[in-house]
């Protein structure tokens, strides 16, 4: 029989085959799961893993669909390696959107250079206050940060309601439960920086928290304090860190990045604060964290897959009418394989004679 045995130490190169591994098993699940749709299964697989690779303008829009994933990723995995887990970024990423959005509609119809600036750090300090809220707790309480951060997104999507179908409601737009369009007011539009490609200022963030996150993670006190934590919590505390300290830090980043991603989608491909804005990317970024290993530059090719399902699952619900709820069952495989998988990491399998009495 086979039997699971704790490896002395974690593997290197399972830890780094994993997601590889993931992925396929995903794409392998995936094609069972379109066989039983009555769709041809290498079809599919190719209308979702190939065709978005071979034209240039999805290609470009690969990036614009990972930027945010990538961004919100980046603050989580800095609190996941510290074992602090903020399950809410979904809320952090809707109050960023709310914050940044409700100061340009503020302004509205100013114009000026400032004011898209002005609405980012709103973005941030919007996030960054929602993500304090389970900070706090945790720090003063001993809250479960997973369950008050889980909570909060509830919160926010029913607190975006309220804005939209009030105070940020378009006074010209019949009533509808929506807030002026961004992309009509030049000021406080995230504007497309390469014609024809959709690139956006959220993707030049994109690159700079990766890059930035890298070094903090390998060169910065900051880093040495959270991997420490991460791996030994003790050590951490007699080697100084002070983990309350370490609570608001690691939260604080990924509720700022997560409120910056939530302002530069809604003023650049989502257009307006509406009842729909939320589409699932702070939940999504989990995935990306895991699947990248909790590493920037792993994360941004994690990304860059996940922003691959996205448009190719698109394209599969048009080519091939596949109904949207099977492209999100074929995106959560790839985080259940990952988790099976990633056991090998730390057991390896034995055969087991079973010995007859």
């Amino acid at each position: 029989m086979f039997q699971l045995e704790l490896r002395p130490n974690s593997s290197a190169l399972w830890t780094a085959v994993t997601p590889v591994l993931a992925v396929i098993a995903t794409m392998i699940a995936g094609g069972f799961l379109f066989a039983a749709l009555g769709k041809d299964p290498v079809e599919a697989i190719r209308v979702i893993f190939l065709d978005p690779l071979l034209q240039p303008y999805t290609r470009s829009q690969m990036l614009v669909k990972a930027a945010p994933l990538i961004l919100i990723a980046i603050g989580l995995s800095m609190g996941f390696k510290a074992g602090i887990w903020n399950i809410g970024a979904e809320g952090q990423f809707i109050m960023g959107a709310i914050s940044g959005g409700a100061v340009g509609l503020a302004f509205y119809p100013t114009q000026g250079a400032w004011l898209l600036p002005l609405m980012a750090t709103a973005g941030a300090l919007g996030g960054f206050a929602w993500a304090m809220i389970p900070a706090l707790l945790k720090i003063k309480y001993g809250t479960n940060e997973i369950l008050v951060s889980l909570m909060l997104v509830y919160v926010a999507t029913n607190f975006l309601g309220g804005m939209v179908s009030g105070p940020l409601r378009n006074p010209e737009g019949h009533n509808f439960p929506e807030s002026r369009s961004f992309q009509d007011y030049a000021s406080a539009s995230n504007p497309e920086l390469f014609s024809g490609t959709g690139i956006h200022y959220g993707v030049l963030l994109m690159f700079a928290a990766v890059i930035v996150a890298y070094i903090i993670m390998n060169r910065h006190i900051l880093g040495f304090q959270i991997n420490l934590t991460g791996q030994s919590p003790r050590a951490a505390r007699f080697a100084g860190v002070n983990p309350n300290v370490l609570i608001a830090v690691t939260l604080g980043i990924s509720g700022a990045l997560a409120g910056m991603a939530g302002l530069f989608e809604v003023t650049g491909p989502a257009g307006k604060l509406t009842t729909n804005f939320p589409v699932g990317y702070g939940f999504t970024a989990i995935i990306v964290a895991f699947l990248g290993r909790l590493h920037p530059v792993g994360i941004f090719l994690a990304g860059l897959v996940m922003a691959l399902t996205y448009i190719g699952g698109e394209g599969a619900q048009f080519v091939l009418r596949v109904p949207a709820a099977a492209i999100s069952v074929f995106q959560g495989m790839l985080l259940f394989f990952l988790l099976a998988v990633d056991v090998l990491s730390n057991y390896r399998i034995r055969w087991v004679r079973k010995e007859h009495s």
